[in-house]
């Protein structure tokens, strides 16, 4: 009987070291399933942070553009203004 006996105590012995282990199993477990929704609330966040990234580059070109197109207007008025001041003198030259 002593054999059996010795070869269920390493039984039982073994039982609970395997029990250990897969409590620290499932507890490794639960922090990757914990990880996973973490990173899946990051991959949304990233999404949304891409699409107002989109909007701000939109709206710099809008407002880079503004200037540019405001000193065009500038000089197209000058030029038109020099224009038709040149035409008038010229008319009022030779007397029309």
């Amino acid at each position: 009987m002593t054999d059996y006996e010795h070869r269920l105590t390493v039984v039982e012995d073994r039982s609970k070291a395997n029990e250990h282990r897969i409590e620290d199993i499932e507890k490794r477990q639960d922090n990757l399933d914990d990880l996973v929704s973490t990173v899946k609330v990051l991959a949304v966040r990233e999404e949304n942070v891409e699409t107002d990234v989109k909007e701000i580059k939109s709206d710099v070109k809008i407002l880079t553009n503004k200037p540019s197109k405001r000193w065009e207007k500038v000089v197209e008025t000058i030029i038109t203004v020099v224009v038709s001041a040149f035409v008038g003198f010229i008319l009022a030259k030779y007397g029309m």
